[in-house]
């Protein structure tokens, strides 16, 4: 009698599968190459190239060490200093900032780990502690299985929704532009917190982005295809349509405020697979970041590879609680975000919040802050009505389980 966990001569074999081929399972790939390259890992990605189309953004002070020395072969833009702006205040920040493209993480990957390791037009149709299955019916089997997949929509998490479209453009003569814009709030902000990101990739070339915290997960890509341009124009960076329009993307995230962390594995959960990931859990609460935590995890797994799956898994599921409950206050703040602010004037938390120092922002966005940090985000006038703000942290957050919805 065969089983699904017993292995035929039909069966390939690895020692670690990989399902999903986005930013963790690559950098968890990358990170068992490096440490342990006498180790067998497959990367299966259901598309055609590994990371999707995404442009993955982070600080230097969220690296360190390690995890800064795991992203080094990696092509990035970088740059020395931010702006921020809001209706009522401006300020140029001096931290170092970088960006990858999904296009050069693709490239990396395939020269790092080599065509016997990745393997992409592959889908998944189930996947146990001893193999995965293909939807063509192979089976790879494992000593260990790592599910990398996205995030999934549960009515054990609450809070709202980070919807955004981004745009590359190659304007016809230089910009000009010599740092990234992280938050220009001073917008019309149409029903929610709404910012543009802008990075200026090289002397003619942008990438914008229109981003919403909003209580729904609604894409518009007509309304913020309009924008988008309507910005370039405001800043003279695209004159009477003399440019050319690269690439985009678009997303609607998560924003996690509260719920039942534990609940929520156990809906996830596959017995003897480790999740990793924004399916494991490993993002910022509240920004949404997810690349430190991809880091830090992906090295955390390499360091304890060579244990049997079971094990790993449930090393990894340790990790992602211990990372839930340090990463509360920033569900705090998400909670008083969306439940105590009014859509239209959300901009005021973050416009004060870039008042504070910079060193605490970098700590922020690292989700490292100190006690110390915390007294200062709340201590002070705030933001919020004090009435609403209480309402907001004992009222129970809106469920994440509606699907993206997409308006063409």
């Amino acid at each position: 009698m065969s089983g699904r966990n017993e292995q035929t001569a039909a069966d390939k074999r690895t020692e670690v599968a990989i399902v999903g081929g986005g930013l963790a399972g690559g950098l968890i790939a990358l990170a068992l190459r490096q440490r342990h390259p006498d180790i067998a890992v497959m990367l299966i990605e259901a598309d055609a190239s590994l990371g999707g189309n995404h442009r993955w953004s982070w600080f230097a002070s969220d690296v360190k060490g390690p995890a800064a020395a795991l992203l080094e072969p990696f092509r990035t833009t970088t740059w020395h200093g931010y702006d921020v702006r809001f209706p009522a205040y401006r300020r140029h920040l001096q931290s170092t900032y970088h960006s990858l493209s999904s296009t050069d993480f693709d490239a990396a990957l395939r020269r790092e780990l080599g065509q016997d390791c990745i393997h992409t037009g592959q889908r998944v149709a189930a996947l146990d502690s001893a193999g995965v299955t293909l939807e063509n019916g192979e089976r790879i089997s494992a000593r260990a299985v790592i599910d990398c997949r996205g995030a999934v929509p549960s009515r054990h998490l609450h809070g709202g929704w980070q919807v955004f479209m981004g745009r590359h453009l190659r304007t016809a003569a230089p910009h000009g532009i010599g740092h990234p814009t992280i938050m220009d709030a001073d917008l019309d902000q149409h029903g929610a917190y709404r910012f543009v990101y802008m990075l200026p990739l090289g002397a003619s070339d942008l990438f914008i982005e229109d981003t919403y915290y909003a209580d729904a997960p609604t894409l518009d890509r007509s309304a913020l295809s309009a924008r988008i341009d309507a910005y370039a124009a405001a800043q003279g960076l695209a004159k009477d349509g003399d440019f050319t329009i690269i690439g985009h993307e678009t997303g609607v995230l998560p924003v996690i405020t509260g719920g039942n962390f534990s609940a929520y594995q156990a809906q996830c959960r596959i017995d003897g697979v480790a999740m990793a990931g924004g399916r494991g859990g490993f993002v910022h609460p509240l920004t949404s970041y997810t690349l430190p935590f991809a880091a830090e995890t992906a090295l955390a797994i390499a360091r304890d590879a060579e244990l049997p799956g079971p094990q790993l898994a449930a090393l990894v599921e340790a990790r992602a609680r211990q990372h839930w409950r340090k990463t509360g206050f920033y569900r705090l703040l998400g909670a008083m975000l969306f439940g105590a602010a009014v859509p239209e004037e959300r901009y005021r938390i973050f416009e004060r919040f870039y008042r504070l120092p910079e060193t605490l922002i970098e700590r922020f966005y690292a989700a490292h802050s100190t006690f110390s940090d915390k007294a200062r985000v709340l201590i002070g006038k705030p933001p919020v009505a004090v009435s609403r703000a209480i309402r907001a942290l004992i009222a129970p957050g809106r469920p994440l389980i509606a699907p993206p919805q997409e308006i063409t």
